[in-house]
Formats: structure tokens, sequence, C-alpha cells
């Protein structure tokens, strides 16, 4: 029921429930600098948050990509999220993803930044349910204080949803 694996940021911890629920520990975050009102974070991969009034409205391909490719992110780029709080402890969160250089159906490392955002902010909770075009997942950790939060754990269902076969040529 619980299971340790390396990722590109490091080695990670899961644990699958019984009703098929999988809670992966995420990074701890060390500094969330703001920017022009935007929040800018590093959650396994960098992420730039920002905070909008409709999030289903947003232009993310468009808007995603201009940040993503703007000084200083040009060279590394950033995944960038925008978001929406719906109620008092949910938000809605859409991604620009860099790498795939488009919008993606749910991003872990985005939905944990933009809950932590929440809280960083004051507006939040250190228990965050996330809606996503992919579904909903849920976002817990503990705040050390303004800037470090450790304990993260992303959770939500997993669901097979592409199997293929790639060939490698020398």
């Amino acid at each position: 029921d619980s299971y340790k694996f390396l990722a590109v940021d490091g080695d990670h911890e899961a644990e699958i429930d019984d009703k098929g629920i999988v809670s992966l520990r995420m990074k701890d975050v060390h500094g969330i600098q703001e920017q022009h009102g935007d929040f800018i974070l590093n959650t396994g991969s960098p992420h730039y948050v920002k905070i909008v009034s409709d999030v289903r409205e947003v232009d993310v391909y468009n808007k995603g990509m201009d940040i993503r490719y703007s000084p200083p992110f040009t060279k590394e780029g950033i995944d960038v999220n925008f978001t929406e709080q719906e109620r008092i402890d949910s938000i809605i969160v859409r991604t620009y993803e860099r790498g795939v250089e488009d919008e993606t159906y749910s991003c872990g490392t985005g939905v944990t930044a933009a809950a932590i955002v929440f809280y960083h902010n004051e507006m939040g909770f250190n228990d965050v349910t996330v809606h996503t075009k992919g579904g909903k997942l849920s976002v817990e950790y503990d705040r050390i204080n303004d800037d470090t939060y450790t304990n993260i754990w992303l959770s939500g269902p997993a669901e097979k949803v592409f199997e293929g076969d790639v060939e490698v040529k020398p």
C-alpha cells in the first residue's frame, strides 16, 4: 500500500487507499516570490501562479505562453497556473505546462503550487479541494512560516488513460 520512487525532482513516497485514491508526498516548498501580484514557487517544477476572477474564460494557451516565454523565464521556462477561488475550501486551476507547450488537463505540481499560494495569501486553508479539467484532487500541507511548507500531500484518483509502445532506434 505504500511505494517509493525516484522522479526528476528527487525521491517520492506514495500511498494507495482501499478506494483507489493515490496520495503522493510532494517536495517541501522553501520560498515564494511575489511579482506584480502573481506568485512564483517551486513544487518540484517552477510555477507561476496567477489569481484570476473567471478562470473558465482565460485564454490559457496564449496568456500562458506569453508568461512562459517572458524574461526571466525564456531560457528554462516555467509552468503557468491560472486559479480562482471557488468556495472557502476549494479552487479551480488551469495550467499551461512547459514541455507540453499547451494547456494540460491536470498538473500535480501546479495544483500544489496554487493551493499553497492561497494559504500564503492568507486567503486560504491547508486542506484544499482543487478542480481541474482532469478531475478533482486535494492538497494538504503544514505551514511552517510564510515561505516554508512541508508534509505536502497531493491526493486523487488514478486511472489508466493511455497505453502504448515506443521503439527506440540507435
